[in-house]
């Protein structure tokens, strides 16, 4: 069956189907869901006719949707991980039916570490301490994963797609930032206020950072694409600004960190130092740290300035360990995680588990003001301890090799780069990576697709450019 008949059918079945969904609705005058069915038939048709526009839509949709209450153990926010979840199921059929996909991203490194990913979460959900909880965060993993990287990587081949991806996200991002200030202005831009101020597009400020973080290094990379016009790099220069005005009054201490990571790696690549001496100097610093953390802890508890409004206090407040609330309870779910880890340091305790078993692992020592009993406070805040309590020691070395292919891979991409395009777009892609990474050692936000689908979009423009497209002269050649 060819794909024109194979589409002809589809529409025939959907119009059957909106027909009959009418006449029934009609029939029931007291049912308002007849509003809502010529949505859903607008999104078949996207689906089934231009599989593209879809996922453009959900990088437009992504930070605009909203969480949805469907029954007390279930929440979905909508419309992105509907959008993705769709994705996935038409992706999978296609992928059966035609019997192809690009083998070359297929074996890219990125893809072989995500691989070892899902089949180590798989191993671990067999053990699993709670096996429900676990399969469903896989599911929910693997429609983050594949569109957002897999199907990503393919439209990634025309490198116009890259640029409507990245601007489209941000242009559902600006809306947000707008509305973020202007409920927040109406606060008096207090440090209260900056915790719960974008909702209900974001549940804290710490992954409105985060976000912010990405694409404040996304957009400044895109003032250095050459021959552009000046509007559209007076248009860039004014996002990048929104942007990092909403990063400074998100007072959310991890992006900080994590933008200064950022201009440290920035300053490191532009002078040329090598990616194994990067990786001999991180090593360096985390031997020196554990060799002197008696040290710096003692240093650490003396600071008793609290995060505050007051925007020097709240990056003193950064290293106080003997008052601040939202430290102390940060130590009190990694101390948790190790003890987690401890009991069972081989499968770890299940993918997504953490939220779930921790409780009876905090010690009264380190509980805070904002520590509960029940343990339902969330989860490890670390991408990397988180991966340790749930996957095992496995978990966490997958986490890092992950992480090291990212960067490996996004730097050895932008020095072998032919065209300007090619090294300016995936070393921006690279660092917004690392801004994500770093502020992943105090926070995690992967199980979440506002994050999800950033990071893993962003591997996908460093996998696509690696294949397709740093080895032309002219980056806007048209791929076969």
């Amino acid at each position: 069956m060819s794909s024109k008949v194979a589409k002809t059918i589809a529409l025939y079945l959907i119009a059957a189907v909106f027909i009959t969904l009418n006449l029934y609705f009609v029939v029931r005058k007291d049912s308002n869901i007849i509003f809502a069915v010529p949505l859903v038939l607008c999104a078949a048709m996207l689906f089934v006719f231009s599989f593209e526009k879809v996922i453009l839509l959900t990088a437009l949709a992504t930070p605009l949707s909203v969480n949805l209450w469907i029954s007390q153990d279930l929440t979905i926010s909508a419309p992105s991980e509907l959008l993705l979840a769709c994705t996935l199921l038409i992706f999978v059929a296609k992928l059966v039916y035609e019997r192809n996909y690009d083998l070359k991203l297929a074996r890219h490194p990125l893809s072989i570490v995500i691989y070892i990913m899902f089949i180590w979460m798989i191993f671990t959900t067999v053990t699993s301490e709670l096996p429900v909880v676990s399969v469903k965060y896989i599911l929910s993993r693997l429609w983050f994963i594949i569109p957002s990287y897999f199907i990503c990587s393919v439209l990634f081949k025309n490198p116009k797609n890259i640029n409507k991806f990245v601007w489209l996200y941000i242009s559902g991002l600006v809306i947000v930032v707008i509305y973020t200030i202007v409920h927040h202005a109406a606060n008096g831009f207090s440090g209260d206020a900056a915790h719960w101020v974008m909702t209900p597009f974001y549940n804290d400020h710490t992954a409105y950072g985060a976000v912010l973080a990405i694409y404040i290094t996304l957009s400044a990379g895109y003032l250095f694409i050459p021959n552009i016009s000046k509007t559209r790099k007076i248009v860039i220069l004014a996002v990048f600004g929104l942007l990092s005005s909403a990063v400074v009054l998100s007072f959310c201490r991890a992006s900080w960190i994590s933008l200064v990571a950022v201009a440290m790696v920035l300053a490191c690549v532009l002078l040329k130092i090598k990616f194994k001496y990067l990786a001999m100097i991180f090593v360096i610093l985390v031997g020196l740290f554990f060799t002197f953390q008696q040290q710096i802890f003692d240093i650490m508890q003396r600071n008793d300035q609290d995060a505050s409004g007051n925007l020097i206090e709240n990056i003193q407040s950064m290293t106080n360990i003997s008052t601040d609330a939202s430290n102390l309870e940060r130590i009190n779910r990694w101390n948790s995680a190790i003890r987690l880890f401890k009991e069972r340091p081989v499968f770890g305790w299940g993918p997504g588990t953490y939220q779930f078993v921790y409780a009876p692992f905090q010690e009264s020592r380190n509980k805070t003001i904002i520590s509960t009993n029940s343990g339902d406070g969330g989860n490890a805040h670390s991408e990397y301890i988180g991966a340790l309590a749930e996957m095992g020691l496995l978990g966490i070395l997958i986490v890092i090799s992950l992480v090291t292919t990212m960067v490996y891979t996004g730097l050895t991409t932008y020095r072998r780069a032919r065209n300007k395009e090619s090294r300016v777009i995936v070393l921006a892609a690279t660092l917004a990576l690392i801004s994500y990474f770093v502020h992943g050692i105090l926070n995690n936000f992967l199980d979440t697709e506002k994050l999800a689908v950033p990071v893993w979009s962003c591997m996908a423009i460093i996998a696509a450019i690696d294949i397709y497209h740093a080895d032309k002269e002219n980056y806007y050649d048209a791929v076969e």
